[in-house]
């Protein structure tokens, strides 16, 4: 930790309310807040009570301002060969336009608009349009089917669905409206659908309910503006519900002012954007605004600091193995964001795809999403960030408006990444790893990974219309502590190690093994490219494991290497129940592999929702292998 950092982060755990109170100044409010933290109600935080502000303002309308109007706001770039740039006058000018059409239509301060679209630049209008009328958004991952889309309609009660005619797909037309048009049906809501008319197919519009956006948007003058709804920082900004892969979704709520300063401050930090503001910044997201990470990294940290984002609307594969790489040359990109995930399926291309590019541009790349394993780190530090390329691995929850840790901050002393670790706790972060019984463990030793209040405006305030829940998950097992749900430790210098979610571990034989690990040993064979692990009820031994291994380009691995492998590496632990080698594992669209299906499928059970499913060729190859239904 670098002495800078070290003072920073030590002064902010000394005085938190002070810190954030000095980071919020910087931001614009119409009215400065009457309360900076509010413990009154615990653990129903609230930070900023009472400020007015808008988040769209001060990430559109403050640089407008200051001299940035002709600045790149988003490059978006398409599979299809397309692409498009939008300045910040050019997105300042549209978010406008469409948040006069959304008053027009009824949309007012505190209702809920779910947002179900591809990557295009109108989600990024739609998302900040909905923020400008004080609305609370909820954005819905475009992979997801009609009856997750109805379940998050039906518990936000949303007031007005935004979508798109449809999306493509490694060159397949995805229809999206008549989703929503199932969606709203089993939701038993009647909201309102305003269609982007993206794709051109004819899709079936129900008059009264359903508009054309662009047909709507011809009544709103070019020059339209709409005054910003100046909202209390402790007021709802927006819904984003977890996966939901068992039971009910849970809907996090974060509040406007207490998202705002994080996001702000975090991402400044982390790309070293305010200590020497820099033009040349293009910060390439790929995750999608279906997830916290879109919002984070995709939309509001750039804009909020003035940077420019890019975004690319397919899969990172296609239409060949090296368009992220062609992108990042193509328009000097100096900062990646992506999950390990999608690392180790380009990994699985071979290195002759990222030796065909330059990649000299790159400052920073940022795995997150899932803990980096040893040979991504190694494949991305040979042939992708090469020094004096940063390598930055980040730890964060949907729960946290995204990363709460990193290997140190580009402002504050530069970066000093540490392999398996996902950094230093940022600023006013009190990080504690408790055994099961609640008691704090020192450095070294693995545990539950938990915060000791106050929590930084990072977190949730609570979940949507389910306060007890929100206390049950994160407040009841360890009193007076928030449960992040993962296992880990803190080592000596203070970094946090994360191993899974506590949920992952296995218990063999009656030895605790984390996903991570076995996977990390698998992974590291010289001829596998990818593994994921899950474990399987044994009536003797409790658990085995069941290990799903992909080869490398060209290797060729047999199961009982890797059964030889595991042994020699944990000894008689690995028990393992069976070993199935693939061409691939079956992957979520944005790239997270689906071990319930894995385990289901090794159980012989139903395999359950599969709407966010990539690719269907991956189902099939384990059914003729194994079996499943």
């Amino acid at each position: 930790m670098s002495q800078e950092f070290l003072k920073v982060y030590e002064e902010s755990i000394r005085d938190p309310i002070g810190f954030w109170e000095r980071q919020a100044s910087q931001l614009y409010w119409r009215a400065k807040w009457e309360k900076t933290y509010d413990d009154s109600n615990p653990p129903f935080y609230k930070w900023f009570v009472g400020g007015e502000t808008n988040i769209a303002y001060n990430a559109l309308d403050r640089h407008v301002k200051n001299g940035r109007a002709n600045k790149a706001a988003l490059i978006w770039v398409s599979s299809s060969g397309q692409s498009r740039v939008l300045r910040y006058w050019d997105l300042y000018r549209e978010v406008n336009r469409l948040a006069v059409l959304l008053r027009m239509r009824g949309v007012e301060r505190g209702d809920r608009v779910a947002i179900y679209m591809p990557m295009i630049p109108e989600a990024m209008i739609a998302m900040l349009a909905v923020n400008r009328v004080g609305a609370v958004h909820t954005a819905v991952f475009s992979g997801f089917g009609a009856q997750a889309l109805a379940d998050r309609i039906k518990d936000a009660k949303a007031k007005m669905v935004i979508t798109a005619d449809a999306m493509t797909r490694r060159g397949k037309i995805i229809p999206l409206k008549p989703t929503v048009d199932e969606a709203l049906a089993l939701a038993g809501i009647d909201a309102e659908v305003l269609v982007y008319r993206h794709v051109g197919t004819g899709v079936p519009m129900r008059e009264g309910r359903d508009f054309w956006w662009q047909e709507e948007m011809k009544s709103v003058p070019l020059n339209a503006y709409a005054e910003p709804e100046w909202v209390p920082g402790d007021e709802p900004l927006f819904i984003l519900y977890t996966s939901g892969t068992t039971g009910k979704p849970k809907g996090i709520l974060h509040l406007h002012g207490a998202y705002m300063v994080w996001i702000w401050y975090a991402f400044n930090h982390l790309v070293g954007a305010e200590r020497e503001f820099r033009d040349d910044i293009v910060f390439f997201s790929t995750a999608d605004i279906g997830w916290i990470s879109g919002y984070h990294y995709g939309v509001h940290g750039p804009l909020l600091n003035g940077l420019t984002v890019l975004w690319y609307d397919d899969a990172p594969d296609y239409p060949h193995p090296g368009i992220w790489w062609e992108i990042v040359d193509a328009y000097k990109v100096t900062h990646i964001l992506f999950s390990p995930t999608a690392i180790r399926l380009l990994m699985k291309y071979g290195d002759e795809w990222p030796r065909r590019y330059r990649l000299d541009t790159l400052m920073a790349v940022y795995p997150t999403g899932e803990v980096l394993n040893e040979e991504a780190y190694k494949w991305l530090k040979t042939y992708i960030c090469k020094a004096p390329c940063q390598i930055a691995d980040i730890w964060g929850q949907t729960e946290t408006a995204c990363f709460v840790t990193a290997p140190g901050s580009m402002n504050l002393g530069g970066f000093r990444y540490k392999y398996g670790s996902v950094g230093l706790p940022y600023p006013t972060l009190n990080l504690v790893i408790l055994d099961d019984e609640g008691r704090e463990l020192p450095r070294g030793q693995k545990g539950h990974v938990a915060v000791k209040p106050p929590l930084p405006p990072a977190f949730l305030h609570t979940l949507w219309k389910d306060p007890k829940r929100y206390v049950d998950s994160y407040w009841s097992r360890f009193k007076g502590y928030y449960l992040t749900g993962d296992l880990g430790y803190i080592d000596e210098e203070g970094h946090l190690h994360i191993l899974g979610r506590s949920d992952d571990v296995i218990k063999v034989a009656g030895h605790r093994l984390s996903t991570r690990e076995v996977e990390d040993i698998v992974a590291a064979h010289p001829a596998v490219a990818e593994a994921a692990v899950v474990s399987v009820p044994d009536p003797v031994r409790g658990d085995v494991l069941a290990v799903f291994v992909v080869p490398r380009a060209g290797r060729y691995i047999t199961e009982e290497e890797v059964m030889s492998h595991l042994r020699k590496s944990l000894g008689p632990v690995a028990v393992v129940g069976k070993v199935v080698v693939v061409e691939k594992l079956p992957k979520t669209r944005t790239g997270k592999v689906m071990r319930r299906v894995l385990r289901a499928m090794a159980m012989g059970q139903p395999l359950g929702d599969l709407s966010t499913l990539e690719d269907e060729e991956s189902i099939e190859e384990l059914r003729a292998k194994i079996g499943g239904t």
